[in-house]
């Protein structure tokens, strides 16, 4: 897929709203070649997601032996809105809490005395932390609106025909 369009879809107002939400599903090949989808945390830096994870998480091996990813926000209403993204995971082995952990963890509600008890375990738990970095190579919006699964789509053209 295009740059432009991939930057096109992205930029829609549903796909920011998206974006900026706490959770994805990440799919990807687990080592024993079987489909894995996990949620995880994320946050949106305006050309990527990123994500992290202990540096002993098993989805790391799965990772670095096959990256590409295919990744899912979406929201829980009638009609829902649907992010679908695919892409290269690129790992990132850091010392110490990313900011971007920090950051992903903060809109959950936590009063300040939580949030300070929070990331002190946190920092007393993790000696680093893996960043799971992707840069979007494919994304579709589906809304229910102005877009539909692909599948819908062909039944809306088929029944169009019929019609006629």
């Amino acid at each position: 897929m295009p740059a432009n369009e991939i930057t096109e879809v992205l930029n829609r107002p549903y796909s920011q709203e998206l974006l900026a939400r706490d959770v994805t599903r990440l799919a990807y090949v687990a080592k024993d070649g079987t489909p894995r989808n996990v949620p995880i945390a994320f946050t949106w830096n305006g050309s990527q997601l990123v994500m992290c994870t202990s540096k002993n998480a098993p989805k790391l091996a799965a990772l670095r032996e096959n990256p590409m990813v295919a990744l899912t926000i979406d929201t829980e209403v009638h009609p829902p809105k649907i992010l679908l993204i695919r892409g290269r995971a690129e790992l990132d082995v850091v010392e110490g809490i990313p900011d971007e952990y920090l950051q992903m963890n903060g809109s959950y509600q936590m009063s300040p005395e939580q949030r300070v008890e929070w990331e002190a375990e946190v920092r007393s738990l993790y000696d680093g932390m893996v960043r799971i970095v992707v840069t979007p190579s494919w994304a579709k919006l589906i809304d229910f609106e102005t877009t539909l699964p692909s599948a819908v789509e062909e039944l809306v053209r088929q029944r169009e025909v019929r019609r006629s």
